[in-house]
């Protein structure tokens, strides 16, 4: 083996995601060791509060005793089989969890590996569906503007960011898109607080237009995650729910980002009080431990591709590591303590408290345009002016510029563009917060100043 450094033997054997390789020239891999509770430790001992979650998905802290055992325990009996025709008890148990704890409607489990795949299987089913019950012209789908849902072909068909998937354009499916909300900067000149969603005529539009062609439409319920943590209301879902049923389109969530406790309750459509016809979970369905996804249906669409083998309409789509048996088993556990340690309830507290507490330190920041929140997740806009809201050049990489000096002093502030953001497990505590404001804050400093 080369005796060279591990941060060097890293840049030249992998390439890392979502990642322009030339950035690691100055700011190479930060090599982890080992993680406890929301803390991350390099390989020279430094300590990095995890604000993001690594990537969202770590739900109840690193290294959780629980979620440990419960992978351990299962790993001496099964750690794979073919799920076509074979089960296990980790998968059952984790169907009748999910089942009881989703919105209502949402029957049956469909198991693939990751949040992209989930959303793949849930716009196969979708079409399938629909031409199954003989409504063949319907072959469309609607999504909305700055959503994303994934980095496959499929999934990137039903994005918008241009950053994922513009230079794609020549091999995706088209797709119709809604004008998104954008309550921080309203067409109609509206506030949060006086809103009465003036901006689903947008959504109005397109299904007057193109509603009788289309499949289905997906979404990210309440919280755009990619687009840089935009929060819309509720109502928003309720109206979209009345529309989709009108013209007999398929409603999507994708609660990939958004389930599992992250907006205050245990999926973001829970606050609306309706449910979609299917529903994508992952990240923190096995707390960031393993690779797992489920896209939840109801049982109408579900008994239609229920048959004889040779009438050609069985769900033909599979993932070797569907039902995988440790995943079930983390997902198990992850779902029990969320269930029984009111972990959803306290994290609420905490949430007002950092709400309290972000607003107190950052709003008076001359570039600070907006804080956002819902749930644990908070998000802050960088802008060049608050009163024009004119946001800073995407060449100065701003935000990029303020996650440097944060890793420095010990948090990981991965940005959105011009957008920070907090999306911590649910576990953290006000003390942790504290001192993760304190870090974010004299980061901005400076680079923006006071």
């Amino acid at each position: 083996m080369e005796n060279i450094s591990l941060e060097e033997k890293d840049l030249k054997y992998i390439w890392h995601p979502c990642s322009q390789m030339k950035d690691y020239e100055n700011l190479p891999p930060i090599i982890i060791d080992k993680g406890k509770g929301i803390y991350l430790y390099d390989i020279y001992g430094n300590e990095y509060i995890d604000i993001i979650s690594s990537w969202w998905s770590n739900l109840l802290g690193h290294s959780n005793d629980k979620i440990n055992n419960a992978i351990k325990s299962q790993l001496d009996k099964l750690e794979h089989v073919i799920f076509a025709n074979f089960s296990h008890t980790p998968a059952i148990e984790l169907s009748e969890k999910l089942v009881h704890i989703s919105p209502k409607g949402l029957d049956k489990c469909n198991f693939s590996d990751n949040g992209s795949a989930a959303v793949e299987s849930a716009l196969k089913m979708a079409f399938q569906y629909q031409f199954q019950k003989g409504n063949t012209k319907k072959t469309k789908f609607m999504c909305l503007s700055g959503g994303y849902h994934g980095e496959t072909i499929g999934a990137l068909s039903v994005g918008a960011l241009d950053l994922y998937a513009k230079i794609y354009e020549p091999i995706l499916i088209h797709s119709i898109r809604i004008k998104a909300p954008d309550c921080y900067r309203c067409p109609f000149n509206k506030t949060r607080d006086t809103c009465s969603t003036e901006c689903f005529m947008y959504a109005e539009y397109e299904f007057e237009k193109h509603g009788a062609e289309t499949c289905a439409l997906i979404l990210e319920p309440l919280l755009q995650g990619s687009a840089g943590m935009r929060i819309y209301p509720k109502e928003y879902l309720q109206k979209l729910r009345k529309i989709c049923d009108e013209y007999n389109v398929i409603l999507i969530a994708d609660e990939i980002a958004t389930g599992f406790g992250r907006t205050g309750k245990m999926f973001a459509f829970d606050h609306a009080g309706v449910s979609p016809d299917m529903m994508c979970i992952s990240k923190g369905l096995t707390g960031g431990y393993m690779p797992m996804s489920v896209t939840l249906t109801s049982d109408e669409i579900y008994y239609a591709f229920y048959d004889d083998y040779n009438k050609g309409k069985a769900f033909m789509h599979s993932h070797t590591y569907s039902g995988n048996p440790l995943g079930c088993s983390a997902a198990n556990a992850v779902i029990d303590m969320l269930l029984n340690e009111n972990i959803i309830e306290n994290a609420q507290i905490t949430a007002k408290y950092l709400t309290e507490k972000m607003n107190e330190r950052f709003l008076n920041h001359k570039n600070i345009g907006e804080i956002r929140h819902i749930g644990l997740i908070h998000a802050m806009e960088l802008v060049v002016d608050k009163k024009t809201k004119e946001p800073f050049d995407a060449e100065k990489r701003i935000g990029y510029e303020i996650y440097k000096k944060a890793l420095k002093k010990g948090l990981i502030l991965r940005p959105l563009g011009n957008v920070l953001y907090f999306n911590p497990a649910l576990i953290i505590t006000k003390e942790q917060l504290d001192t993760s404001i304190d870090i974010a804050y004299n980061a901005i400093v400076e680079v923006l100043g006071e």
